[in-house]
């Protein structure tokens, strides 16, 4: 082998060895842009669904502050209030059917 072979072996096993670094830096890349891409499209999920909750509150907020009724009906049935003049019958759930009792009847004070 004569010198000027030395030097061209050399040189293709210099972009080979190029080539194939080359390639596993661009796979390595690869999969970590398509785990960002999933990353991205779970927030983007997640943001959707916050924004839809957030709309869902806003809606809620504004029956709170311009609909009586509606605040009504959420001080009843949240936090067990009733009316000077009204009971309130609690039962309890049991496994088995129709022999739910009620329990004793309370009259709210207020």
């Amino acid at each position: 082998m004569n010198f000027r072979q030395i030097i061209l072996s050399l040189y293709v096993l210099l972009f080979v060895g190029l080539g194939i670094t080359g390639g596993v830096l661009f796979k390595d890349a690869h999969d970590e842009y398509s785990r960002l891409e999933q990353v991205e499209s779970a927030n983007r999920r997640r943001l959707a669904e916050a924004q839809e909750r957030l709309r869902n509150q806003e809606r809620v907020l504004q029956r709170l502050r311009t609909d009586p009724s509606y605040v009504d009906k959420v001080i009843r049935t949240r936090l067990g209030y009733a009316k000077p003049d009204e009971f309130i019958f609690r039962f309890e759930d049991d496994d088995s059917k129709g022999s739910a009792s009620p329990s004793p009847v309370l009259k709210n004070d207020k």
